[in-house]
């Protein structure tokens, strides 16, 4: 569905709880040194992919923006043209970036050199589902092994120097992973209960012993549509499950979520979280590590109360 018809179907569904809707979109970002000419798609491969630059050479474009959803990014014409200039392209893939799919495939067939990293960190399946889960950068140990394997790439168009680097990266990637688990095991267990924005913490409630009681978007995509029935029921699981936060997305609209919380019968907090996009410059969540500290701390405050 367009992203205009989604907006005005969203619209009749809140005017019915009484709620209006907002959005918001930012620009791109960009890393440089020399070497090979690498774009990535997402805030959060940009990041790594970047320090990989930074250590062995090359010049990154992120494709998409910071606070952009990568659902439905399109890409002009002068992006689309970048994707056949690079040398390589790294994306995540299994779907993840839906507009970028024909653009990605064009690409390709003008010879463009396209890495989808998804698929090869073992992908699970979103729950009830045989669909591939894209959100595999929630769980860093798989964000690690995406790492080494980019670099794996990156050594196969520049020099072994990408596939050292990476390994070093990786390896400061699954340290700061036990910070990260430390944090979120101070929560209690029976507390350990997840209400997300969409469907895409299921790595991350899988890796750190969380549970998952549904999302207020209860699809892989934000761009799919709650009905008023499933928000009615997401609002009964909550207060069945005594849940006391919904996890919103930073870079998305919250009436849906507010609405939802409303509707429970005691306080239940709507606390931002940072899902499909790095957080903007000193948010403290402008890298992958901080992201994952940054989400990982906000989550504790919550659910500890």
């Amino acid at each position: 569905m367009a992203k205009g018809a989604r907006g005005a179907s969203a619209l009749i569904l809140l005017a019915a709880l009484g709620l209006s809707a907002c959005s918001s979109t930012t620009t791109t970002e960009a890393t440089s040194a020399e070497g090979l000419s690498i774009v990535a798609t997402t805030t959060m491969l940009g990041n790594v992919v970047g320090d990989l630059a930074a250590c062995a050479g090359g010049t990154v474009t992120t494709l998409i923006p910071g606070g952009a959803d990568p659902h439905d990014f399109s890409p002009s014409s002068k992006q689309v043209a970048s994707l056949v200039r690079a040398d390589i392209v790294i994306a995540n893939g299994l779907d993840l970036e839906g507009g970028l799919v024909d653009a990605l495939n064009s690409a390709q067939a003008d010879g463009a050199r396209v890495y989808e990293v998804a698929p090869h960190i073992s992908p699970e399946e979103f729950a009830g589902s045989t669909t591939p889960d894209p959100h595999f950068w929630f769980d860093m140990s798989r964000m690690a092994d995406a790492v080494e394997l980019i670099g794996a790439q990156l050594a196969t168009v520049g020099t072994d120097k990408y596939r050292d680097c990476a390994l070093d990266q990786a390896a400061e990637i699954r340290a700061a992973e036990t910070q990260v688990k430390a944090t979120l095991n101070s929560v209690p267990v029976d507390k350990r209960v997840l209400v997300t924005d969409h469907d895409a913490f299921g790595y991350f409630a899988k890796a750190y012993g969380y549970s998952i009681a549904g999302a207020v978007i209860p699809s892989g995509t934000t761009l799919a549509e709650p009905s008023t029935a499933s928000l009615a029921a997401l609002a009964k699981t909550i207060k069945a499950e005594g849940v006391t936060a919904i996890f919103a997305n930073t870079n998305a609209p919250k009436a849906l979520a507010t609405a939802v919380a409303g509707e429970v019968g005691y306080p239940v907090e709507v606390v931002d979280l940072y899902v499909d996009s790095l957080g903007a410059s000193g948010s403290g969540a402008e890298s992958y590590i901080g992201y994952m500290q940054s989400n990982a701390q906000r989550i504790t405050e919550a659910l500890k109360g």
